[in-house]
C-alpha cells in the first residue's frame, strides 16, 4: 500500500510540484506534424497547463499559452504570421520565443518599445521528430529528443494514433511493466469476449532487469525456454512514461492530473518485394476510446483493453488500498526509480535517462537484438503469416490488431504501401481457416 500523501505525490504534475517538476525535464509528444499540414493552430493541454501549439507561415512550430498576455483572449484562434501568432481580439504579435513583437495601437501612438520588450507570454520549445511534435516545458538548456533505435528502422509504414484517456498517466505507465496483464486481459479475456474457455495462466518465469533509460523485463511460457522470442524481445519500460513492447512506442503523456493522451508510433516493414519503401508522410488519427454514443470502453483491440483496465482504476488509481504481489515487482521497480528521480530534480540534479550528447544521440540501441528479431525484410508468405497472427489478436479480425477505429484513409495507405489488396487477404484468410478445419 501506498499512503496518500505518496500517491499525491506520485499524481499531481502542476509545475512546482515534485512530479511536475520531474516530468517537466523530459520531451513529450504532443501532436503530429501532419495535424498541421498548413499553417495553423490548435489548442493543447499538457502538465496542467493550457496551451496552443501552431505553425506559423515560415515553417516553425511554436506553444504558447491559450491566453493572450494582454487581457486573456484565446491564443487558439489567433492569427499565425510569418514569424509567430497575432492575438485576434486586439492584434498583439508574439515571436515563437513568446516576446510580443508589436502591439498595433500601443506602437502607433506612444512608440513605446521599451514596455513592449518587457511583455512576454509564457512560451515553450517544440521540434519536430519522425512525424511528432515534442514539447519542451523544463528548464534550459533543453536535453535532446531521444533517438531510439526503432526511428531508424528502414522501410515501414508508419502511423501516428493518439487517444484521450481520462484518468492518471502513472496507471496508465505502470502497464508497461507489468506482464502477466498480457495473458488475462489481451489473451484470456479475448477468449471469453469470443465466448471460448479462458486458458489458465501460463508465464512460469519473470525477470526484470534495470538499464540506463528505466528497466525492461523478460517473460518466458510454459514449455518455452531462453531461445523463445518471448524470453529474447525486451519490453521496455522508458523513464518515465514511455513503453517499447517490439517496433513501436507507446506513450503516456501526462494532459493533468487525470487525463492522459495515448501516443502511438507504429513501425510495419513492408514486405521484401515492396523495398526500397519511402514514406512521404506519416498520417496521425484519434482512436476512440469508448463506443459511439456510448459510455461503454471499446473493447476489441489491444490497448483499448489496456484502455478498459487503466479507467477501471478512476481517476487516479487508489494505491491506498493496493496488495501487490510477486507480478508486481516492476511496479515496485518503477515507482522507487520515480521517487528517486523527483529526489535528484529537488536536489538540482539530472533524472534517469536525460540524452545530451549529439554523438550518442545518432541512435540510442536498445537491449537485446532487436532490428535482427523484429524488422528483418519478410518474403510475401512470411509478412502474410506475420498479419494474419495480429489480426486474430483483434476480435475484429483487423489489420491493425492495436488500436479501433483506424481511418479507410489511412487503412488505404497501409495497403498501397504493403501492396495489398483486399479481396487477397480475404482469400488468404479463408484459406487458413479451410487448412485449420482439416487439420
Amino acid at each position: 500500500m501506498v499512503p496518500e500523501f505518496k500517491n499525491e505525490r506520485f499524481t499531481t504534475v502542476a509545475r512546482h510540484t515534485d512530479m511536475g517538476e520531474l516530468l517537466r525535464r523530459y520531451w513529450h509528444p504532443i501532436g503530429a506534424a501532419s495535424e498541421l499540414p498548413v499553417p495553423q493552430a490548435k489548442p493543447v493541454r499538457l502538465l496542467g497547463e493550457d496551451l496552443v501549439l501552431y505553425k506559423d507561415r515560415s515553417g516553425n512550430y511554436g506553444l504558447i499559452a491559450r491566453h493572450c498576455p494582454h487581457r486573456g483572449a484565446d491564443m487558439a484562434y489567433g492569427v499565425v504570421e510569418d514569424c509567430g501568432i497575432r492575438c485576434s481580439y486586439h492584434g498583439w504579435a508574439f515571436d515563437i520565443q513568446g516576446a510580443c513583437i508589436e502591439r498595433p495601437y500601443e506602437d502607433l501612438v506612444d512608440g513605446s518599445e521599451h514596455k513592449r520588450d518587457r511583455i512576454r507570454a509564457i512560451s515553450y520549445p517544440v521540434e519536430e521528430h519522425f512525424g511528432l511534435l515534442w514539447a519542451y516545458l523544463g528548464p534550459s538548456p533543453a536535453p535532446l529528443v531521444p533517438i531510439w533505435e526503432p526511428f531508424t528502422y528502414p522501410n515501414g509504414f508508419v502511423q501516428i494514433v493518439f487517444s484521450l484517456i481520462p484518468c492518471n498517466w502513472l496507471q496508465c505507465q505502470e502497464n508497461s511493466i507489468d506482464p502477466v496483464h498480457f495473458e488475462w486481459l489481451h489473451t484470456n479475456w479475448s477468449k471469453i469476449q469470443l465466448g471460448l474457455d479462458g486458458v489458465h495462466p501460463v508465464y512460469r518465469k519473470l525477470e526484470f532487469k534495470r538499464f540506463d533509460y528505466g528497466f525492461f523485463y523478460h517473460r518466458m511460457l510454459a514449455g518455452e525456454d531462453i531461445s523463445s522470442d518471448n524470453w529474447r524481445i525486451l519490453r521496455l519500460c522508458i523513464m518515465p512514461n514511455l513503453f517499447i513492447p517490439r517496433t513501436h512506442f507507446e506513450w503516456r503523456v501526462p494532459v493533468d492530473d487525470t487525463t492522459t493522451l495515448s501516443v502511438i508510433w507504429h513501425y510495419t516493414r513492408v514486405p521484401a518485394d515492396r523495398e526500397p519503401y519511402h514514406q512521404h508522410t506519416i498520417p496521425a488519427w484519434w482512436a476512440p476510446v469508448f463506443e459511439e454514443n456510448s459510455s461503454r470502453p471499446v473493447t476489441t483491440h489491444v490497448l483499448n483493453q489496456d484502455f478498459v483496465a487503466w479507467l477501471g482504476q478512476g481517476p487516479k488509481a487508489n494505491r491506498t488500498a493496493e496488495h501487490l504481489g510477486a507480478s508486481d515487482r516492476g511496479v515496485a521497480l518503477l515507482r522507487r526509480q520515480l521517487v528517486a528521480d523527483m529526489d535528484r530534480v529537488k536536489a538540482g540534479a539530472e533524472p534517469t535517462g536525460i540524452v545530451r550528447d549529439p554523438d550518442a544521440n545518432v541512435c540510442i540501441t536498445l537491449p537485446s537484438d532487436r532490428e535482427e528479431i523484429l524488422a528483418p525484410a519478410l518474403s510475401r508468405d512470411e509478412w502474410l503469416d506475420a498479419l494474419r497472427f495480429k489480426a486474430e489478436r483483434s476480435l475484429t479480425g483487423d489489420y491493425f490488431e492495436l488500436v479501433a477505429g483506424q481511418p479507410e484513409e489511412v487503412r488505404a495507405q497501409f495497403e498501397e504501401a504493403m501492396g495489398l489488396d483486399r479481396a487477397t487477404w480475404e482469400a488468404y484468410l479463408a484459406s487458413k481457416r479451410s487448412l485449420a478445419r482439416a487439420d
